[in-house]
């Protein structure tokens, strides 16, 4: 299943690259791809994963990033 997520407060591609790269490592995340100049990132993953992945996704970027924010996208 793939979602799309906005990230915000992300001020440069080396900062983005590493949210992206902490996102990615996350277990059970198949792919992640994040656009810095749209803000959004696409994940790939089980559904069973997005039960908890703001959760998890948040503590992840904010170990690189203290000020980032990821929210699912709406529609």
């Amino acid at each position: 299943m793939r979602r799309v997520f906005t990230v915000e407060n992300i001020d440069c591609a080396n900062c983005a690259a590493k949210v992206e790269s902490a996102i990615a490592a996350l277990p059970g995340v198949e792919s992640a791809s994040y656009n810095f100049i749209s803000g959004k990132m696409a994940v790939v993953a089980p559904e069973e994963v997005f039960l908890t992945f703001l959760e998890r996704a948040m503590e992840a970027a904010r170990r690189t990033e203290p000020q980032c924010v990821i929210a699912e996208r709406r529609r």
